[in-house]
């Protein structure tokens, strides 16, 4: 196993593990530089930084291109959003390993439909097979997000026995729920804040093990850039950049 891997690894053993999303090499800088142990990609920011829409717009190419460049850029362990794999896990398993990462995050669904959790178990054993024993699986269920959450720990034991090391789940926020969630998954939970969420005190308390924003920071980024150049183009002023 290489450093980065074990480090990774390890980051898990000692809970919480932050991770503020980076979509390009840039924001991943930045997001050492802030002090994150760790670096976890946005397929959503990354389509978004290629000027393409998230729900289908980004091609494999040109996401192992932007971890490649992630991973050049930082010192710390890379995990990569590689959405449900490009239409060929091994492929692209094989290619973000290559390219500097020791981790991914693989979601059940496609274009926005659950996939049966079958499908899914077997996306994770491909990529157990191809990645190693090293490589830390992320296994999102969308099952908060599409409202179907009653196979969601059914989903969990399927993933954890096709190889999967965290349990990701988006799209709940409530304390209690994600509680019940830890304490019944078979695998570490993550889950994804925002404004409105649990701090990361309060998910650590329930046994929360991962916790990462998704695209909050890059939308957050980008509403930036649109206000300020909208004051400077119809005002001629320049305070939204005051926050700087």
């Amino acid at each position: 196993m290489n450093d980065l891997a074990r480090r990774l690894r390890e980051l898990h053993e000692q809970p919480p593990l932050v991770l503020p999303n980076a979509w390009d090499a840039g924001s991943a800088r930045a997001i050492e530089a802030a002090g994150a142990q760790a670096i976890a990609t946005t397929s959503a920011g990354v389509a978004w930084a290629h000027g393409v829409d998230d729900a289908g717009g980004l091609d494999r190419a040109a996401a192992v291109a932007a971890v490649r460049a992630i991973c050049a850029a930082v010192s710390v362990p890379v995990t990569v959003d590689v959405e449900a794999g490009y239409g060929d896990v091994a492929r692209t398993v094989r290619e973000v390993v290559e390219a500097g990462a020791v981790g991914v995050n693989l979601e059940d669904s496609t274009a926005r439909v659950l996939d049966e959790p079958a499908v899914h178990a077997e996306r994770i054993r491909v990529a157990r097979e191809t990645g190693g024993a090293e490589l830390v699986i992320n296994a999102r269920t969308d099952t908060y997000l599409f409202g179907d959450r009653t196979g969601t720990i059914e989903r969990a034991k399927r993933y954890a026995d096709a190889g999967a090391d965290v349990l990701f789940v988006p799209g709940v926020v409530d304390l209690p729920t994600i509680a019940e969630l830890v304490k019944e998954s078979p695998l570490p939970v993550n889950v994804m804040v925002g404004p409105g969420a649990p701090s990361v005190h309060e998910l650590a308390e329930v046994g929360v093990v991962r916790i990462s924003v998704g695209p909050a920071i890059t939308g957050a980024a980008y509403a930036l850039a649109t206000a300020a150049a909208r004051e400077v183009l119809t005002t001629g002023t320049y305070e939204t950049l005051s926050i700087h």
